[in-house]
């Protein structure tokens, strides 16, 4: 049923597009004039267009929210890390301090009185 919708709603969004395009300019927008015709002409098929226009604008919210809904209920419960099957390391687990090989001690700098070179030698 989702699958139905969905494809619904993708021909709906295409024919959408498509009426919106086909539709005259009045000439207000972007600041680009609409030509010289008078105000009488093509105003039949522009409410015709108008009316498909929020048909098909009504439809399109219709199936978003339906499309909403499916999704709301498929989702509803579960948790991304019960969807991979993996399940979390326990709280009390700690992953161990990083360490660059060779060097002892850690990352720290040596302390003053240590005469130690800060990069173990390659010999």
């Amino acid at each position: 049923m989702e699958n139905v919708v969905l494809i619904i709603h993708l021909l709906l969004a295409l024919g959408l597009i498509a009426v919106v395009l086909m539709q005259r300019s009045e000439g207000g927008g972007l600041g680009m004039g609409g030509g010289g015709g008078g105000a009488m002409t093509g105003r039949a098929a522009a409410t015709a267009l108008g009316k498909l226009t929020w048909i098909l604008a009504i439809a399109f919210i219709i199936t978003s929210m339906t499309l909403t809904i499916f999704a709301a209920q498929n989702a509803s419960g579960t948790s991304v890390i019960d969807r991979l099957g993996v399940t979390p390391p326990p709280a009390s687990e700690t992953a161990p301090e990083p360490t660059v090989p060779g060097l002892s001690g850690g990352l720290l700098p040596p302390a003053e009185g240590d005469n130690a070179p800060l990069v173990p030698s390659a010999d």
